[in-house]
């Protein structure tokens, strides 16, 4: 008996791949067109369709892209299926398609351009390919690289030009995939710029070239850094660092104990945009000294036990939030659903209703009480994904940081 789609493709997740794509494509064409049927099978439908359009098929098609009330997964395989469909292009261009809020719509759309040849998509696909999202980068990218393909890199980045960081980052990406050395992007004032030339260099003997003539103090830092990350060699790092002046991002309001713990949890692994002086100071300066989480909490609670304030026993932030995870432990305590967060980064503790029983049992006990004044101080250029943003955060939220 021969198999059907809904054979080959029972459910989400199951799916003959080889099965659909030997199928009859008039047949593939009439599945992905029906919308009784469910939005997986239709788009593993779509895909089994590549290379392979039938030219009666591509209307009916082409009104499935163009129904905004469609499914987005659907609309995009089968924006990537027809990609070489120069009749697409007028509605792609169209300002209506800049409404489209349904999800993955947009950054398809601009893609889709970019296949058909839309240099006039270059700036829109550049300022995607900047993005700290890798889908989106990666998105905006492959739409660039088609219209280098078409077009030459040179005409790519003369529609581009150089006034925003994100043409810059392109430029960067062009001139490397054709040999040049991009090593003078340390330099570029925007930091997701120099971050992404960094990232692009091999050669530690260049880097330590560059370091004489470097122009700017970020320049610097941004050669150690990326002399760093190829070498590992921190006895350099550190040296480099020490020739440098120590340089950090001083803040104001921020003392040494909360900005250790800081720097150590999130320097090396900040957002692209970050001073790179946040980096550097992660490398070459000692962390903290490593305390026992469990002792601690025990600690936390014999206090507040002996201030008579009955408290639960500790659970993690992720377990109070029933997901995800952070850097601190809860301890609830009293008749009215009040808790107390201790930090895992230090002997930090803080009450968002800032208790002074709760305050005065745990600092008698050696803890830190991070009160409204100090957890208020934004760490700037310091940037840390926190719930989809990458912005500097404050002490409070970096000290007690949550993220499902």
């Amino acid at each position: 008996m021969s198999k059907t789609i809904t054979m080959l493709c029972p459910e989400a997740g199951r799916t003959d791949t080889a099965g659909l794509r030997g199928f009859d494509a008039d047949a593939l064409v009439e599945c992905v067109a029906d919308v009784a049927q469910p939005w997986w099978r239709r788009r593993a439908c779509a895909e089994a369709l590549a290379g392979r359009v039938p030219e009666r098929g591509a209307g009916a098609l082409i009104a499935c892209v163009r129904n905004t009330g469609d499914v987005s997964e659907v609309r995009i395989a089968l924006l990537r299926l027809l990609a070489d469909r120069a009749e697409l292009l007028p509605w792609l261009r169209h300002e209506d398609r800049q409404q489209d809020s349904a999800y993955g719509m947009a950054e398809a759309f601009l893609k889709a351009r970019g296949a058909l040849g839309d240099l006039t998509a270059a700036g829109a696909l550049a300022t995607l390919a900047f993005s700290p999202w890798r889908h989106r980068r990666e998105t905006g990218e492959a739409g660039l690289d088609e219209l280098v393909e078409r077009y030459g890199a040179g005409a790519v980045l003369a529609e581009l030009g150089g006034a925003r960081p994100e043409d810059r980052s392109i430029g960067v990406r062009l001139r490397e995939r054709a040999g040049e050395d991009v090593t003078d992007a340390l330099a570029d004032p925007d930091p997701g710029v120099a971050y992404r030339a960094q990232a692009l260099l091999t050669d530690p003997e260049r880097l330590r070239g560059y370091l004489a003539q470097a122009p700017t103090e970020q320049a610097k830092l941004w050669a150690v850094y990326a002399l760093h990350r190829l070498t590992g060699d921190v006895a350099e790092t550190r040296k480099l660092y020490e020739e440098l002046g120590r340089p950090r991002v001083e803040v104001a309001g921020l003392d040494e104990e909360p900005r250790a713990a800081i720097v150590h949890e999130y320097g090396q692994w900040c957002e692209e945009r970050s001073d790179p002086r946040w980096r550097i100071e992660a490398l070459c300066t000692e962390p903290p000294t490593a305390a026992d989480p469990a002792e601690r909490l025990l600690r936390a609670t014999a206090a507040l036990t002996a201030a008579g304030l009955a408290p639960k026993p500790p659970v993690s932030c992720g377990e109070a939030h029933r997901q995800g995870d952070g850097t601190y432990d809860v301890i609830g305590y009293g008749e009215n659903g009040a808790e107390v967060h201790i930090s895992t980064l230090g002997r930090f503790a803080a009450d968002q209703d800032d208790d002074p029983d709760v305050r005065r049992a745990l600092e008698a006990a050696g803890f830190r009480w991070i009160d409204r004044a100090v957890g208020s101080v934004r760490v700037t250029g310091l940037g840390v994904y926190y719930f989809g943003h990458r912005d500097p955060l404050d002490v409070h939220t970096l000290l007690f940081y949550w993220q499902d």
